[in-house]
């Protein structure tokens, strides 16, 4: 490894500039192991027993429609073996859909008279996990065949980078902040861009998105503003995944204005439970607030997430019990395990769902998976609930 010169400066300012140059450098060079030569992030492939069970199928029928000339054959085979892309699986969810005998099978997508879910993850707690949540149930959507649209509301952008875009090297990339300004605002359709993963678009941010908070100040209607945007592309998605900034600031309300479900992650621990009591006293303020103004707001589901949860930890485990005693309607069933494979693919802003099972231990993925699964399973159920699908 090459040594580097020892950072000296003479002022604070040069010396945090040269922080910020190393640091940057740095971080570029470590993501170029989880993107393509081209700097773009591409999704890994899924092996047949993975796409089948994606599709809610079998092998045997995933084989059986190959055979028949139903679905095409994927364009990647390694001997005997099939692996398929995640934009081949989006397009046999078409194929598969159109003969289906039981609507929303392999499409589950939302129908005329459904609406569109806009679900808001937030808290003012830091490391509780509510950027990598986010994206873990918004790949887990996607994966499922839910158009889902994520609007990173945090001027750090971490989501956005987890989706492989990086406004501040890409010249001309619109941001949320572009849609939501005051003067002059983009259509929302110019703002949202797709990512890697088909099914799955995002509203980026960017660090001038904080410029709101000033342009907002004494602004009628500045809390609509997000909901009116959404409101631009609603016909084109399923799902809206909000991720806030980890503060209880005008970004986050606006988000708390156009969410129709809300979660608050935490993880399981007393310093973080009572940041949360804070956290839910000045939310209710908030709201009051917020309908005094003509907001009107109403959620379908509220609910607590466990983050960072540790099976085997027993202090951990006696916090969980005690908040299902607390909130037994309130706190989610599944929680996101503390895991190192989620701790390592966040390193190179991936989710789970991009790791290859075979790259790290089985058991250790396997846990990994499963926890993440059960989250974004009874999201889909919260979400059909509200649907009315029984």
């Amino acid at each position: 490894m090459e040594l580097l010169k020892l950072i000296e400066a003479d002022t604070p300012e040069e010396l945090t500039l040269q922080i910020a140059d190393r640091l940057s450098d740095a971080v570029k060079g470590h993501l170029l192991q989880a993107f393509a030569p081209d700097h773009t992030k591409k999704m890994r492939l899924f092996s047949a027993p993975e796409a089948a069970e994606l599709l809610n199928a079998t092998p045997q029928f995933l084989r059986k429609c190959h055979d028949e000339g139903k679905l095409p054959v994927p364009q990647e085979q390694r001997g005997t073996r099939r692996f398929y892309s995640a934009t081949e699986l989006w397009e046999f969810r078409r194929i598969l859909e159109k003969d289906s005998r039981t609507p929303g099978r392999y499409f589950p997508q939302r129908r005329e008279n459904e609406q569109l879910q806009v679900w808001q993850l937030m808290n003012f707690k830091g490391g509780c996990a509510k950027t990598t949540t986010t994206a873990h149930i918004a790949h887990h959507l996607a994966l499922q065949g839910f158009r889902t649209l994520l609007i990173d509301l945090d001027p750090q952008g971490s989501l956005t980078g987890m989706c492989g875009i990086d406004p501040q090297l890409e010249f001309g990339t619109s941001t949320i902040y572009d849609a939501i300004r005051l003067d002059d605002p983009l259509p929302m359709a110019e703002v949202v861009q797709p990512t890697f993963l088909p099914g799955l678009s995002i509203a980026p941010s960017q660090l001038v998105l904080s410029e709101f908070k000033m342009d907002a100040r004494n602004t009628a209607n500045f809390h609509l503003r997000l909901r009116d945007a959404i409101a631009q592309v609603q016909n084109d998605f399923d799902v809206v995944l909000i991720d806030s900034p980890p503060e209880l600031d005008l970004l986050t309300l606006i988000g708390m204005a156009a969410a129709t479900s809300v979660i608050v992650p935490m993880t399981p621990s007393m310093l973080d439970v009572s940041s949360t009591a804070q956290f839910m006293r000045l939310v209710s303020t908030y709201i009051r607030v917020l309908n005094q103004y003509g907001a009107d707001v109403e959620y379908d589901h509220f609910r607590f997430l466990i983050t960072r949860d540790e099976p085997t930890d027993g202090p951990s485990q006696q916090m969980v019990a005690f908040l299902r005693a607390l909130f037994p309607n309130i706190l989610m069933q599944a929680t996101c395990y503390k895991s190192t494979a989620v701790s390592d693919a966040t390193m190179l802003k991936q989710t789970i769902y991009e790791l290859e099972r075979s790259d790290i231990t089985r058991s250790t993925y396997d846990r990994a998976r499963n926890s993440m699964d059960a989250v974004g399973a009874e999201i889909r159920k919260m979400m059909e609930t509200t649907w009315g699908r029984g």
